[in-house]
């Protein structure tokens, strides 16, 4: 543990990180007030997903760790984009055979 590199993040780094993150909350917000059929979730779960690599990068440091936890978390966020795919699939099949 001795040999680990410390970084020092500049504060004006997380004051411009925490200003797009809250800007993308209000596109969010303004995003799920417009009826835009299926494209609302999908805009909603892309800056979703925007904000939290945000947040692992900066917050959680995510940036500065070793690649391995990099390449874990990437994992994790294509095993949770292939079950919204999945599910997304099953949501639009069932909703064509109910309405047929």
């Amino acid at each position: 543990m001795s040999n680990e590199k410390h970084h020092v993040v500049p504060y004006k780094v997380f004051l411009v990180i925490l200003g797009i993150l809250i800007t993308l909350t209000l596109i969010s917000v303004a995003v799920t007030r417009i009826e835009l059929g299926l494209l609302t979730v999908t805009i909603a779960l892309v800056l979703a997903t925007i904000k939290s690599g945000l947040v692992l990068s900066y917050f959680m440091h995510l940036k500065f760790d070793q690649r391995f936890f990099s390449f874990m978390v990437i994992g994790v966020f294509a095993l949770i984009a292939l079950v919204i795919f999945i599910t997304f699939l099953d949501y639009m099949y069932n909703s064509e055979f109910l309405q047929s």
